[in-house]
């Protein structure tokens, strides 16, 4: 028999930790985040967490089944804030364009849980709401299913991708990231014509843009070449229909 699952406020620690807070899902995911941010991705554990909470760690397992569903319920948080900080238009291009730019900030605003997080799957609820919001985009904007899939399933690793990759950069020490950024100005652009010419030629651009996310970059390349392949389809759609008049 399935185990049966209790509501949160069923689960709810009615008494006040020492800290004064009456636990809950959202208050341990909140803590989580500081908890990373303070400590990085590998220091998130029950016992830090429950001394960050005031409250014994066994207590977090009335919430979550382990570690492991604390790490995929703040990846939902994360992915959550972004469908906060997006409104649809009647624009699928401008909408998905803001949508993927307000995931990627999201994980960015916190950038030890994003190291933690981005590679994973939740399968709650906000997650859920994000997939079923692009999806809606794309298949509203008239894509058939098949690409509307293929489009999503773009869109949405492409983000996360990014989001893991920028944040891994910030997540790191002050020293250590200034010291890679640097690089391309202590290195890359001292290196001689005669050894690297292409990389000689173009040493004033690299500098310039190597320490940006190209994120941004990435992302209107998928939008453009979707909105590429809806012209596409509906010029098929268009064309297969004046055939059928005809043979009528």
């Amino acid at each position: 028999m399935p185990k049966q699952v209790v509501p949160e406020e069923a689960r709810r620690r009615r008494r006040p930790t020492r800290r004064g807070s009456v636990l809950s899902e959202t208050l341990i995911v909140h803590t989580a985040l500081r908890v990373l941010r303070e400590h990085g991705s590998t220091g998130l554990t029950a016992r830090r967490l429950g001394a960050a909470l005031g409250a014994d760690p066994t207590t977090l397992y009335r919430y979550f089944a382990g570690m492991d569903d604390l790490t995929r319920a703040i990846g939902e948080e994360l992915m959550g804030r972004a469908l906060d900080n997006w409104t649809a238009t009647e624009h699928w291009q401008v909408d998905l364009r803001a949508l993927g730019l307000a995931i990627h900030s999201s994980y960015l605003a916190h950038p030890q849980a994003a190291v933690l997080t981005a590679s994973r799957v939740t399968g709650r609820p906000r997650e859920i709401a994000v997939d079923e919001a692009i999806l809606g985009v794309l298949r509203g904007a008239g894509f058939p299913d098949a690409t509307a899939v293929r489009v999503y399933h773009a869109f949405i690793d492409s983000s996360l991708a990014f989001a893991a990759l920028d944040a891994g950069s910030l997540a790191l020490t002050d020293e250590a990231r200034e010291t890679d950024e640097e690089m391309w100005s202590s290195t890359y652009a001292r290196l001689p014509a005669a050894t690297h010419p292409h990389i000689a030629a173009t040493a004033r651009l690299l500098v310039g843009r190597m320490t940006h996310s190209v994120y941004p970059v990435v992302l209107d390349t998928l939008l453009n070449d979707a909105a590429a392949q809806l012209t596409t389809a509906a010029r098929r759609r268009r064309a297969a229909e004046d055939r059928a008049e005809r043979s009528t």
